[in-house]
């Protein structure tokens, strides 16, 4: 069916008023539809709606109806990395997940299932009340599980319990045709579909609409301690990071914060038993290059994304000897630039991110990325994305994901799930 451009964006020939009339009729009274404003855009692109549906039933039924008139749809949390990825090639329908937001904690199972649109926050709120959490940091304050799961952000903690993806053992997700498909189940032992999770995980949206995920939870450890150095040689902090990692003390996390004006912090997180946390401190202090400043509290902006909102976002993936070094290479390189690069992530894991403002020159960040893939370039496990893209580096065409290892896989497993590419249409690669 071809499409046509309108007031509120891209549609199908028909017409706004006979698609809207069918969204708003899909589950009358269960669902909220209205028309895409400005301020609905998705990486720029206008909406022609937007539909708020009550419960995962009443979303089905819209999808189903924005499938009959061939509508492209944007699933959509809080919003918080709603100009994440590339701008979608379509944006005919943004799925509002904010009103699923039941929450069923198995306390003794140490499992929980959580709508999509419940907040990260909220959820380790409830959760902490039983003494137990989710053992993933909030990287992107206001996030939904949903917008979470979407994007695939795993904080420091990762580590020690593994990435986001690890710790889903069930999700259910609407497919483009309103069907519900759903994998895993609701205690740890079954791992029945686990794999359709993972795909689902850091997908933003293109194979199908989360809209629920159960996790495997552990219990809130009753003390921790956060050790902290200022380590400005690189030298020495690679082999304080590699040390702190080879050692028995069994950090929850390692976490590197190079500020754009300062010197590299390591920081490692211990967690445990108040007793056993002295000598576990004592081990970590003895390899790091000078007396660690140490802490019973975890700071504001624990696991934050480097940079401000609007700012370029840079994933800088590898092994930590060649974390290190490209961190500090996309810092030479913007400086060369005259552009400020803060780097901040889990040097534990080999996942960092870079900040470049959103005001840098789009040539500058262009430069950035290119001596990052350079530096990285045939490393095993080794990658350079882009997240985020300011506004202007994103007009300037900026290849946001580089060489993609599986490339074709992934288009095969797009046409699979979405044959006819409405759900998020590009906002990963091209084809997806």
């Amino acid at each position: 069916m071809g499409e046509t451009a309108g007031a509120h964006g891209s549609i199908p020939r028909g017409g706004t008023a006979a698609a809207g009339a069918a969204l708003a009729a899909a589950a009358p009274g269960r669902a909220e539809v209205r028309a895409g404003s400005a301020a609905d855009a998705v990486g720029g692109v206008r909406p022609g709606y937007v539909a708020e549906p009550g419960d995962a039933a009443a979303a089905a039924a819209v999808l189903r109806a924005a499938a009959e008139h061939g509508l492209a749809v944007v699933p959509r949390g809080n919003g918080t990395k709603i100009d994440w990825g590339n701008p979608p090639r379509r944006c005919d329908l943004v799925l509002a997940t904010t009103a699923l937001t039941e929450i069923e904690h198995a306390v003794g199972d140490l499992v929980v299932r959580v709508g999509a649109g419940v907040g990260t926050a909220e959820l380790q709120a409830t959760l902490e009340s039983a003494g137990q959490r989710l053992s993933v940091d909030t990287v992107v304050p206001g996030s939904t599980v949903g917008g979470m799961i979407a994007t695939g952000l795993s904080g420091p903690r990762r580590i020690l319990h593994g990435p986001l993806r690890d710790l889903v053992i069930g999700m259910t997700v609407l497919r483009a045709d309103g069907v519900a498909a759903r994998s895993g189940g609701a205690v740890v032992k079954n791992v029945a579909g686990y794999d359709l999770a993972k795909l689902h995980t850091g997908a933003y949206g293109t194979l199908g609409v989360i809209t629920s995920v159960t996790f495997r939870l552990h219990p809130v450890p009753p003390a921790l301690r956060l050790l902290r150095a200022t380590v400005p040689d690189p030298g020495a902090l690679r082999d304080a990071a590699a040390a702190v990692l080879h050692s028995p003390t069994v950090p929850s996390a390692v976490e590197l914060d190079w500020p754009a004006d300062g010197e590299p912090e390591l920081a490692v997180l211990l967690e445990g038993t108040a007793a056993g946390l002295a000598a576990r401190g004592a081990a970590v202090a003895a390899v790091l290059p000078e007396p660690p400043r140490a802490a019973d509290a975890l700071p504001a902006g624990w696991g934050a994304l480097p940079g401000a909102p609007g700012d370029t976002l840079v994933r800088l993936v590898a092994p930590v000897p060649e974390a290190v070094r490209v961190a500090g290479t996309v810092r030479e390189t913007g400086r060369a630039r005259g552009v400020p690069v803060a780097v901040r992530g889990s040097l534990g894991a080999g996942v960092l991110h870079a900040a470049l403002p959103g005001d840098a020159a789009p040539e500058a960040v262009a430069a950035v990325v290119a001596g990052a893939r350079a530096a990285l370039d045939g490393t095993p496990g080794g990658s350079v994305t882009v997240p985020h893209a300011a506004a202007p580096v994103r007009a300037a065409g900026l290849d946001l994901w580089g060489a993609v290892p599986g490339a074709a896989l992934m288009r095969a497993i797009k046409d699979r799930f979405d044959p006819d590419h409405r759900l998020s249409p590009g906002r990963l690669m091209e084809g997806i």
